[in-house]
C-alpha cells in the first residue's frame, strides 16, 4: 500500500548530512523526530527517567537544558545512567547566556554531549557577544560536535535588529517591521553560521533554525533561510501552546513546509497539560511526518467521526483501545516485524462507508451502526474473511490484527541493527 498520494510532497531540499552521535540529520536521511525534557537537568534520576519516555516513544534525539554548574555536571552521569539502560539516543545541551562558562568548568559536559544548542541572541552583549560566541565553537571543534544556531524571535540580537531597522526606516519606501524582523531573523542564523566557520566548525557540523510563533512568520522565514543555504533546517513553531491549539499551528505551519521539501529535522513545542506527558509532542511530530508520507512510525488506524448511525461508543472505544495497543507494541515489532510501522488498520462504525474503508485497509472492520445487525464482517487485504459477533468482538478483532502481523512481517526485511534501521528508528 502507498501512504502518499501519487503527487506527494515536493523533493526534499538538498542540504548537507550532519552526524548527531549515530543519528543522521539532512542529506538523504529521514526527516528526524525530536523532543525536550522539562525537568531539572540536575536531579538526574527525573532526568534520565524522561529521556528514556520519550526515546521509547520514538524520539530520535533528545535536548535537555543546561543552565547553571549542577545541570552541567548532572550532564555526564545522564548519559552514563542512559547507556547502562541501554537508551542510546544523542543528547542536545541546551546554552544560553552561561554556555561558555559551564563548558569551560565543566570540560565532560561537552564530551557526553551529542550536540551543542547555541543561541546567537543569548550568548552575549557588544564586544562579549564575538568572544563567548568563539568558547562555544571552540568547545564543539576541541569534542567534535555539531551545533545548532537556533535563532528565536523572543530573543533576537537587540544590535542587529535595531541597525537593521534603522537601515530599512533610510530606505524611500520601508518594509514593514514584521518583514524586517523576519529578515534579521535570518541574517542572525546565517551571520553565526558564518562566523563558525570562520571558526574552524565544519560546514557539515552546523544545523541553522529560526523559530518564532507565528505560522505565516514561520513559513516565510523558512523559505527565506531554505533558499539562501545548504545547512541541515531543523523546524519547530516556539511556544507553540497548549492541546488542540499548539497541535493544529504546529502541523499548519511544518505541513506547508514539509510539502515543499523545506526541513531535516522538527519538534513539536507543546506546553503540557498540568501534569500531562511529555511524550505528546513526539507522538505529534511522528504524526505530521507519517501523514504527509513522509515517514511511517506506527500502524495508521482509520476510524470514522460518527454520526446518527452509531448512537454507540463501542467503535470508539475499540479504534481507541486498537490505537493504544499497536502503539505499545512498537518498541518489539519494530525490530521483530520489520515494515508493520505501514499497516492500515480500519474501525469503522456503520454500514455507509464501513465495509469501503475496510477494503482499503491491510485489516479492517465494520461495525453494526443503530438498527444494524448485530454482527461485524471483517476484512483482512481486501478480502471478507470472517463475521464476528457476540461480547467478544474486541478481542477476538486485536488477535485477527496480531496474527496479521505475524503473517505478513515476519522476514520482510533488514532487522533493527542495520545501519539504515538504526538512522530512521534511533
Amino acid at each position: 500500500m502507498k501512504c502518499y498520494a501519487d503527487h506527494g510532497p515536493a523533493p526534499r531540499r538538498k542540504s548537507r548530512p550532519v552526524r548527531v552521535g549515530h543519528v543522521a540529520i539532512g542529506g538523504d536521511a529521514p526527516i528526524v523526530v525530536q523532543s525536550m525534557t522539562n525537568t531539572d537537568t540536575a536531579d538526574v534520576a527525573a532526568t534520565v527517567r524522561q529521556v528514556a519516555e520519550l526515546a521509547r516513544a520514538g524520539s530520535e534525539i533528545v535536548r535537555v537544558t543546561v543552565n547553571n554548574a549542577e545541570a552541567a555536571a548532572a550532564v555526564p552521569l545522564i548519559r552514563e545512567r542512559l547507556d547502562a539502560a541501554g537508551v542510546n539516543v544523542p543528547l542536545v545541551g541546551d546554552f544560553h547566556f552561561n554556555g561558555h562558562r559551564l563548558l569551560a568548568q565543566h570540560p565532560a559536559c561537552a564530551e557526553a554531549l551529542a550536540k551543542l544548542r547555541i543561541n546567537p541572541g543569548n550568548v552575549g552583549r557588544g564586544a562579549k557577544r564575538d568572544e563567548q560566541f568563539a568558547t562555544l565553537i571552540e568547545f564543539a571543534c576541541r569534542y567534535g560536535k555539531p551545533v545548532r544556531i537556533g535563532v528565536n524571535w523572543g530573543s533576537l540580537d537587540p544590535e542587529l535588529l535595531a541597525r537593521m531597522m534603522d537601515e530599512n526606516a533610510r530606505q524611500a519606501q520601508p518594509e514593514d517591521s514584521a518583514v524586517v524582523t523576519r529578515s534579521a531573523l535570518v541574517a542572525s542564523a546565517l551571520d553565526s553560521a558564518r562566523q563558525a566557520e570562520a571558526l574552524g566548525l565544519a560546514r557539515d557540523a552546523i544545523v541553522l533554525s529560526c523559530k518564532v510563533s507565528g505560522v505565516q512568520d514561520l513559513i516565510a522565514v523558512y523559505r527565506d533561510l531554505a533558499a539562501r543555504c545548504d545547512y541541515a533546517l531543523h523546524l519547530g513553531l516556539t511556544e507553540a501552546g497548549m492541546g488542540s491549539k499548539g497541535i493544529v499551528a504546529s502541523t499548519g505551519a511544518l505541513a506547508v513546509l514539509l510539502q515543499e521539501g523545506i526541513g531535516d529535522t522538527i519538534r513539536i513545542s507543546l506546553t503540557p497539560e498540568p501534569g500531562g506527558d511529555r511524550t505528546r509532542e513526539v507522538v505529534v511530530a511522528q504524526e505530521i511526518l507519517q501523514t504527509l508520507g513522509l515517514r511511517s512510525f506506527a500502524p495508521m488506524v482509520i476510524a470514522c467521526p460518527g454520526c446518527g448511525r452509531t448512537t454507540s461508543t463501542y467503535f470508539q472505544e475499540l479504534a481507541d483501545r486498537i490505537q493504544s495497543w499497536l502503539r505499545e507494541q512498537m518498541p518489539q515489532w519494530r525490530g521483530r516485524y520489520p515494515g508493520v510501522e505501514n499497516m492500515h488498520v480500519a474501525v469503522m462504525g456503520c454500514v455507509v462507508n464501513g465495509p469501503g474503508e475496510s477494503k482499503h485497509a491491510n485489516v479492517g472492520i465494520s461495525l453494526p451502526g443503530s438498527g444494524e445487525n448485530p454482527v461485524a464482517p471483517v476484512y483482512v487485504d481486501g478480502a471478507k474473511t470472517v463475521t464476528l459477533k457476540g461480547d467478544q468482538i474486541a478481542a477476538d478483532f486485536q488477535r485477527i490484527v496480531e496474527q496479521y502481523v505475524i503473517d505478513k512481517y515476519t522476514g520482510t526485511a533488514a532487522r533493527d541493527d542495520s545501519p539504515a534501521a538504526d538512522t530512521a528508528h534511533a
